[in-house]
């Protein structure tokens, strides 16, 4: 009897050497009761921190109210600091007590969320010359207060004026919050007499056929008028998709866990839009990875469960996210959730906040990087929502780009064609020589005109 002949596999040769730790840091979310160490938070139990209506009885508003939160956790300095950042700053001040738990205090000068939420007066740089208080245009495309319609067949309705927090960033700063002591707000769409008008916009433009519900947040809206908004848009025959737009995922995610009237209405749109064939989704704002906990987590998993698709729109900021690194991380992150890294936009031009903004050369560079480390699908798009109102251009897409004076022109042909929208690069991130020509008005305008020229000579 002959032996049995056994084949030995070749070993195959690995293309990479094994992956690192930092491949898989993305899975390493925060765990335990983290906010105890806040001093005003060091009783509090879990159920009592997740329950989002005292995430909202204890949000801080105040430069008291932080520093009675904090306690000696922030020097003196940076409270004082703190204090003369919150009569320069255009928005309100409204933090939740999650977002204070996740704030470095040993170190708050450079820690990235409270960059995002809590102003200092010496971090603060003059606004850009050319920037307006309503950047994006956005009442100029207003046919009734709280809708915008500036795209073809997409609008935007502003039901509220109100948010969970407060983003220093926001591009709605000229009506969003309270007025501050450098900023009387415009007014929304923030009572039901008014939404009837925007409703009846909508209903009567068959060309509408996506809209998008913002404000503020619509985290802010009681489960009852999130639900009547949803269904009054669903029953028009012309509207097809509808995207929920909210900071609260990110900032107060216990609310999805614990505030079940609010999640059972969002949820149920998304079941009355799949059974009409309608597309319902939730849009959401991650900055940064240190903003996605097991908190977090456990709240996508439910809407995940629940056949809630969501998406992030991330804003691309300094000192928070504009390192490669980072924000490999947070869309690394964001995919390990299940929340679809959609866009990150340039920051907008808002006035009390140009110490927040980059070029548009950082986009361009953390795009490239970005790319290729994960699937394709799961790649956010790098855009410039085009000041003026052009809309949100793909960030590379621009029609003449001037490195040295930081001024970036693009062309919207299919929503306002025959037009030029400028971005402008902060100042400070300029060369001193171009740094001295932005402050003759007249040396702008014929940087402007040189580079609209440009442009124009480029088609």
């Amino acid at each position: 009897m002959s032996a049995l002949s056994v084949s030995i596999p070749t070993p195959v040769r690995p293309l990479k050497p094994p992956a690192g730790p930092e491949a898989l840091e993305h899975m390493n979310l925060r765990q335990g009761e983290f906010w105890r160490v806040i001093p005003a938070y060091k009783d509090v139990d879990s159920d009592t921190f997740l329950n989002h209506l005292w995430q909202y009885q204890h949000s801080v508003k105040t430069p008291e109210e932080l520093q009675h939160t904090v306690q000696d956790l922030a020097p003196p300095a940076f409270i004082e600091d703190m204090r003369a950042g919150f009569h320069r700053a255009p928005m309100n001040v409204r933090v939740s007590p999650y977002m204070i738990a996740l704030i470095d205090w040993s170190n708050p000068y450079t820690d990235p969320i409270r960059t995002q939420f809590i102003p200092l007066a010496s971090r603060l740089l003059p606004d850009h010359p050319k920037l307006s208080l309503d950047s994006l245009h956005e009442l100029e495309d207003s046919p009734t207060p709280g809708l915008t319609h500036r795209y073809v067949d997409k609008a935007l309705f502003l039901p509220t004026n109100v948010c969970p927090v407060y983003c220093r960033y926001c591009t709605r700063s000229y009506a969003i919050g309270g007025d501050t002591e450098v900023v009387e707000k415009a007014e929304l769409a923030t009572n039901q007499q008014r939404w009837q008008q925007a409703f009846a916009y909508i209903a009567s433009r068959p060309e509408l056929q996506d809209i998008v519900i913002s404000g503020g947040d619509a985290y802010q809206l009681p489960a009852k008028s999130l639900r009547k908004i949803g269904e009054t848009l669903l029953d028009m025959p012309n509207i097809r998709r509808i995207r929920i737009a909210s900071k609260g995922p990110a900032v107060m995610p216990s609310k999805i866990l614990t505030d079940t009237a609010w999640t059972e209405a969002l949820v149920g749109l998304v079941e009355c839009g799949r059974r009409l064939g309608k597309d319902v989704m939730l849009h959401t704002h991650f900055n940064h990875p240190n903003e996605i906990t097991w908190i977090t987590q456990q709240a996508m998993q439910l809407l995940f469960e629940r056949g809630v698709m969501v998406r992030n729109q991330s804003v691309l900021i300094r000192g928070v996210n504009d390192d490669a690194r980072t924000m490999q991380l947070l869309v690394r992150r964001l995919g390990y959730i299940n929340v679809h890294p959609y866009y990150v936009y340039m920051h907008d031009m808002v006035k009390g906040v140009e110490d927040l903004r980059t070029t548009v050369q950082t986009a361009i560079d953390i795009e490239k990087f970005v790319r290729g480390s994960t699937a394709g699908f799961n790649t956010p798009t790098f855009v410039c929502d085009a000041p003026g109102g052009g809309g949100k251009r793909d960030v590379h897409s621009y029609d003449y780009y001037d490195r040295e004076n930081g001024i970036a022109v693009y062309s919207a042909p299919s929503v306002k064609p025959g037009r030029w929208f400028l971005y402008f690069d902060p100042i400070d991130q300029l060369s001193p020589a171009a740094q001295e020509r932005w402050k003759d008005p007249r040396t702008q305008d014929e940087m402007i005109a040189d580079a609209t020229a440009r442009a124009a000579e480029g088609r």
